[in-house]
């Protein structure tokens, strides 16, 4: 028997639970002095996507540059917040990141291990000693690599149509002072909003992206894609 495991994924529900619908509810059900309070709100609220980041990195077995940002981003919100500074941080906050790693791709695309293929079609989506010998045997190796980098720029711009909306987001929800228990819902707010203003437009552009390159794929080799899938 293989002392290696295979990594455990985590799922969608889990990950919705834990970083945006229990938070959510913390900040604009428990924010008023009544309950927890603004500061306390805040804090309670940044334990779940927090613990549930580290957690995620131990049952992955392995450090994600994207799951390290997560952990990051969120205790970036959570020091801005308590230490009461201007709302404009936190939108800076909230664009820098993804901007980051909308450079990262960029940069990233022309060296060894572009960020695309490293994380976007891994050796676990796709098996690239397959796909590169079909390419070779057709003598597209070079013009496969510009349709890589087309993809890449899809994917760059999809986090950098993040980080625009994400600071859209944060300057016209975060308007009453920082903390007080308006501010505290209103955080909360942002949080619910993101996913359907930020995440699902994006989404959208990341699945143009791969759809882009998987008809590459079949395009300059003449076979279906199922035959470059790793094995599951």
């Amino acid at each position: 028997m293989s002392d290696s495991q295979p990594q455990k994924k985590t799922g969608l529900l889990g990950n919705l639970a834990f970083n945006i619908v229990i938070p959510v509810l913390i900040l604009t059900n428990l924010s008023s002095d009544e309950y927890l309070g603004p500061a306390w709100s805040i804090v309670a609220a940044l334990i779940f996507p927090i613990g549930f980041g580290i957690w995620d990195l131990k049952q992955t077995a392995k450090i994600n540059p994207f799951s390290v940002l997560g952990i990051v981003s969120v205790f970036l919100t959570g020091g801005i917040s308590l230490l009461e500074l201007p709302a404009e941080y936190i939108a800076i906050k909230e664009a820098t990141i993804p901007a980051i790693i909308g450079l990262a791709v960029l940069f990233t695309q022309r060296t060894s291990k572009p960020l695309l293929k490293v994380f976007v079609l891994s050796e676990q989506i796709i098996n690239w000693q397959n796909l590169n010998q079909s390419l070779a045997n057709s003598g597209n190796s070079n013009l496969f690599e510009k349709k890589m980098a087309i993809s890449s720029y899809i994917v760059a711009g999809s986090f950098f149509l993040s980080a625009a909306l994400n600071y859209i987001l944060a300057k016209v929800i975060l308007v009453s002072p920082p903390g007080s228990s308006e501010y505290t819902e209103e955080l909360g707010r942002m949080t619910a909003l993101s996913y359907p203003v930020i995440v699902i437009p994006s989404m959208l552009m990341l699945m143009a992206a791969l759809w882009y390159i998987f008809s590459q794929i079949k395009k300059l080799t003449g076979e279906d894609l199922e035959n470059f899938l790793a094995d599951v």
